[in-house]
């Protein structure tokens, strides 16, 4: 049960003692609470009270009002002293009280409280106290922490208390007084009125606060990524998941993980998104309700918001990881065994067309980016990516993002478009970040024209899946060619396949190395060369199984010995464990059988 005031346009004011339960306020008849207020919709908010936590909500959208002199659309929980208004109408939350009244038998009475008048007209510093039960408890289990559900609760009260007083001096929503502050000065002066506001105890912090964290989180929520901040930190986890304020989850050495972390509301999200995309030239808004962008260190950031996402704002940041791998280290982490690395080294270092397949998240830019080492250091390489990943070690590469439409509609450069400019630039290899339309078949054709050794990556589960996904996607082209015109550019395109996968403990290996050998009536021959074999789990859920080679030698080899070469047969032979745990009995024939 909480208790209200509500201040129409004419002054006047109404005691409201509100007992559990959902209501509406508004000017319409149906309303709970009707208001006199003709800027007010029928059903402007929706006020929800269930044991003493009380929160508000607009009807729509559309629907804001002003929280303690900040504009949203929802707040999770209204404390003591917390003023709302909307249109002309003010409503105040006061203490707590024992009497019981409905909604309706309230507003018939006309109550004037002026001695609440200032109460209303200026908010006052909230003072957050914890009941003496829960602060015994606390000691003598010594298990409450600030990832327990209210310890976490209290924290995000009180950053939303501190942020309230740092926005309001730093005036943050109007961005014409930003333009002459650096992000550095802005930060420093936010971190000195967050310090200041703990240091006048303009809100009261429980011992077991820590002031310093809790002004660093104050911080970053209000000019910074917010609680997203350690998480981008944190070199362990590899992608950042927002399912709405009050849903954050992470990827940690492949697996997904929830963090307990929350937003204040779902404007302190859009807040943070908002910051993402503006430096970029992006916006986000219901006409605009969806964005791609990539962060200053080249992480990827996909966000969409309502309408189109039912749960709220919807962030997910991709980390680019500062450590760059090489094909060594994956071959210490496991993805691939040494025979498998030195083959794939040799195909880029003869120039043959790689195409990485695999399915999202599996490692293939990263794959990429360590396969592209052989490069030598004198070709001329131009990369076309829709958000720029990869870092190539090579002197002369020219790097080509796509670019999304203006806000008008206008100014699209496409992937397709890239690659078809890329072949007026000279150059000696095109790498394409990954194909996924009508730019598959301009980047055939240029594998069939002169631009051999090119590189690039696409989603599917197996080989045969790619070249499917291959066919289809030429068929989003603007070229209508038969099916057999199609595969027989794709087999005399792509020379070989590599096959990603991410297994359920996380890790992402090699599945499979597969030769393109040409065609056979209206089918596309494929020479397994590579294979991870599975033999089992662990008691701690790792996967067992080691990369073996299926003795089998790519046709191309006969060309190279042809050249004068003397490429390693060898690295294709089964490892003897392999053989030793695979082998069977020759099949007895049912004659030898009978015999």
């Amino acid at each position: 049960m909480i208790q209200l005031i509500i201040t129409n346009p004419n002054g006047q004011q109404k005691k409201q003692i509100v007992n559990d339960g959902t209501y509406s306020i508004g000017r319409g008849l149906l309303s709970d609470f009707r208001v006199p207020d003709k800027t007010v919709g029928r059903k402007q908010l929706e006020l929800k009270v269930d044991q003493g936590t009380c929160s508000l909500e607009g009807e729509r959208l559309t629907d804001t009002f002003e929280f303690n002199g900040i504009e949203t659309q929802k707040i999770d929980h209204l404390i003591e002293d917390d003023l709302i208004e909307f249109g002309q109408t003010r409503l105040q939350v006061l203490r707590h009280s024992s009497n019981r009244f409905t909604p309706k038998e309230v507003l018939e009475d006309e109550l004037t409280l002026k001695e609440n008048t200032q109460q209303v007209q200026a908010v006052k510093p909230v003072e957050l106290k914890v009941s003496e039960p829960e602060v015994k408890q606390s000691k003598e289990t010594d298990q409450v922490t600030d990832e327990d559900t209210e310890g976490y609760k209290k924290r995000v009260a009180i950053r939303r208390e501190i942020q309230t007083h740092v926005q309001r001096q730093l005036d943050l929503y109007q961005r014409e007084k930003l333009t002459g502050l650096e992000n550095a000065e802005l930060r420093a002066e936010a971190t000195r009125l967050a310090d200041e506001v703990i240091r006048k105890r303009l809100v009261e912090l429980p011992e077991d606060v820590e002031k310093s964290l809790i002004a660093a989180e104050v911080v970053s929520e209000s000019i910074g990524l917010g609680p997203l901040e350690p998480l981008l930190a944190d070199s362990e986890v590899t992608e950042v998941m927002v399912n709405g304020p009050t849903q954050v989850y992470v990827e940690r050495r492949g697996k997904i993980e929830e963090t307990g972390i929350q937003f204040i509301n779902d404007r302190s999200l859009m807040a943070i998104i908002e910051r993402i995309v503006s430096p970029l030239g992006r916006r986000i808004d219901e006409g605009s309700p969806l964005v791609d962008a990539r962060l200053a260190d080249g992480s990827r950031v996909n966000a969409i918001i309502p309408p189109l996402s039912l749960v709220g704002p919807t962030l997910t940041i991709r980390k680019f990881s500062d450590k760059r791998l090489y094909m060594d280290t994956l071959v210490e982490m496991g993805a691939l065994n040494e025979p498998m690395a030195r083959f794939l080294e040799l195909c880029v270092e003869q120039r043959k067309n790689i195409v990485i397949s695999g399915g999202t998240g599996s490692g293939k830019t990263t794959f990429l980016n360590a396969l592209s080492d052989a490069i030598p250091e004198e070709e001329r390489i131009v990369t076309i990516e829709d958000a720029a990943e990869l870092k190539l070690n090579q002197k002369h590469v020219i790097s080509l993002e796509a670019r999304p439409a203006n806000i008008e509609g206008r100014g699209m450069v496409s992937i397709r478009e890239l690659v078809r400019n890329s072949l007026r630039m000279r150059p000696d290899r095109i790498i394409v970040g990954e194909c996924r339309d009508g730019a598959a078949l301009d980047m055939l054709q240029a594998m069939n024209t002169g631009h051999d050794g090119s590189m690039t990556t696409g989603h599917a589960n197996s080989p045969r899946d790619l070249l499917s996904r291959l066919e289809v996607m030429c068929l989003m082209s603007d070229i209508d060619l038969p099916s057999r015109a199609l595969r027989e550019q794709i087999s005399s395109a792509v020379d070989v396949i590599v096959q990603q996968s991410r297994f359920n403990d996380g890790a992402r290996r090699i599945t499979s190395i597969v030769e393109v050998d040409g065609m056979e009536n209206d089918v596309i021959l494929l020479n397994p060369l590579f294979e991870y074999r599975q033999s089992g789990v662990d008691r701690h859920g790792k996967v067992i199984g080691e990369h073996s080679g299926l003795n089998r030698v790519p046709q191309f080899y006969t060309e190279l010995e042809r050249s004068g070469l003397r490429p390693e047969r060898s690295l294709f032979a089964e490892t003897v464990r392999e053989q030793e745990e695979t082998s069977f009995p020759a099949p007895v024939s049912l004659v030898e059988e009978l015999r």
